[in-house]
């Protein structure tokens, strides 16, 4: 049974491996893997992304400071205003990789402390969730700093996935398509940057449970 460091040390020199466990010492089912060199980074997350190890598939992705993905979104939203159009809703956020046991006062509990939620629904089927939703703020301002503190960040045994929501018609395949390519819109890892740089919900390399040597 391979390692963390294993499966990731053919794409180039690893600085430091981590996985997240929780207090017990149990893995929280995602983790770190610092290079020394960007294009090895890249190739990691060109090759290993959607791809299936033991019967899961992994989502592979760029760490990035939260200051980072501050401005990202910053630059999306003024963007948008360029464009005049409401193509993303600005206050309107998508939610994936729910725990099975959040419901729509858990999520609408977990994203309170920044701002006020008009709406928080997670969206079931047969009366089970579907592993994802939506929470609605009355500002951008506020959806802002939600996804921005609450994107990779662990919420019961998943790493949440938290990005602005777009239109329906487009929604679907694009969103699939985004979180199969990056979480958040994560940018590349600098690779002489050390990941206890970074906050453990900042994003990373979200991988399946694997056991260290």
């Amino acid at each position: 049974m391979m390692s963390l460091k294993e499966l990731f040390s053919q794409f180039g020199k690893i600085l430091s491996v981590k996985v997240m466990r929780d207090p017990t010492g149990k893995s929280k089912g995602f983790g770190f893997v610092s290079y020394g060199k960007h294009k090895d980074a890249n190739k990691a997350v060109e090759e290993m992304n959607g791809k299936e190890i033991r019967g899961k598939v992994i989502f592979v992705g760029c760490a990035q400071k939260k200051v980072e993905r501050q401005a990202e979104l910053k630059r999306k939203f003024e963007q948008l205003k360029q464009e005049g159009i409401s193509r993303y809703q600005g206050v309107n956020l998508y939610i994936k990789n729910l725990d099975d046991t959040i419901g729509n006062e858990k999520l609408r509990k977990e994203f309170s402390p920044f701002g006020s939620i008009t709406r928080a629904k997670v969206m079931l089927e047969d009366g089970r969730s579907k592993g994802f939703g939506f929470v609605c703020f009355s500002s951008p301002e506020e959806t802002t700093k939600a996804v921005t503190e609450m994107n990779g960040c662990t919420v019961g045994s998943k790493p949440l996935y938290v990005t602005l929501a777009q239109r329906k018609e487009e929604g679907k395949a694009h969103l699939t398509n985004q979180y199969m390519q990056r979480v958040a819109g994560m940018r590349a890892l600098p690779a002489n940057v050390i990941l206890s740089q970074f906050q453990p919900a900042a994003g990373g390399y979200f991988v399946p449970v694997v056991p260290q040597a």
